[in-house]
């Protein structure tokens, strides 16, 4: 039942995906209301689905890399459906609900829904590091995507190469603003899942650690440089592509709840 929910939370981000695409190639783009209709009910399915594993679980389902995607990919869609329409991001789900499909295909389509066996309920600190840790990662993931809409507008200005596409892009500097906003929602999250990991009551291993912290201090240093304003807002949205690159490499040290050692 669980796997249905997903499926039909994919086709929804397929189909705004495709309806997208195609508006776009037809130069009919609008406001996006169907595209935004369309993941809000990805959303729903996703959460509906995160619901029912969780109960059968009896835990917060990240326990096999199959669910840190899911979850993942819940926490992009969370955020997105929170802070798009506050600041005129519509066009931020054309890319959006391409990232969230991926996710969930890759996943669905992967062998890696891995059940692993049963233990004692891990500590509520580690649930919280590990949710908050994903949710942190859903906002620079979207930092990711402001960064890459800021570069793709802002090439287009420079060559003097406009297409239609443009005219609903907004402007640099919400966009910019933006990118801000959502890399300090990441950065205090982030902050936030790793002390609840250092009160887990487990030993902590260190690798895990030293790349987690490596993350923090990546971000600690694009904010720094924004505020600072020793860094120009194009090398910022790229610095935000790059550092969620580099963090989406330590999914393999998300701890999965079924494990007794973490961070």
């Amino acid at each position: 039942m669980d796997r249905g929910l997903l499926i039909i939370s994919t086709l929804f981000f397929f189909l705004a995906m495709v309806w997208t695409t195609v508006a776009i190639k037809a130069r009919r783009y609008r406001a996006a209301g169907f595209n935004f209709s369309a993941i809000a009910l990805g959303f729903v399915c996703q959460t509906a689905f995160l619901t029912v594993r969780g109960h059968a679980l009896g835990r917060c389902p990240l326990t096999n890399l199959f669910e840190v995607f899911i979850f993942l990919a819940w926490s992009v869609s969370l955020i997105y459906l929170l802070i798009g329409p506050a600041y005129r991001l519509s066009l931020m789900g054309a890319f959006t609900a391409p990232f969230v499909f991926g996710l969930q295909a890759f996943a669905l389509l992967s062998p890696i829904d891995v059940p692993h066996p049963r233990v004692a309920s891990p500590s509520p600190w580690l649930e919280m590091h590990a949710s908050v840790s994903l949710i942190a990662y859903g906002a620079f993931a979207l930092a990711c995507v402001a960064g890459l809409m800021y570069l793709l507008q802002e090439r287009q200005l420079k060559s003097r190469q406009i297409n239609s596409l443009f005219y609903h892009f907004p402007p640099l500097t919400d966009l910019f603003a933006a990118i801000t906003r959502l890399l300090w929602l990441g950065f205090v999250l982030l902050t936030f899942g790793i002390a609840a990991g250092f009160l887990t009551g487990q030993p902590l291993p260190y690798v895990k650690i030293a790349w987690s912290l490596g993350v923090w201090i990546f971000y600690a240093a694009i904010l720094l440089a924004r505020h600072l304003g020793t860094t120009a807002p194009r090398r910022i949205a790229t610095l935000c592509v790059v550092a969620f690159s580099a963090a989406l490499t330590l999914l393999w040290g998300i701890t999965f709840l079924s494990q007794t050692h973490s961070l």
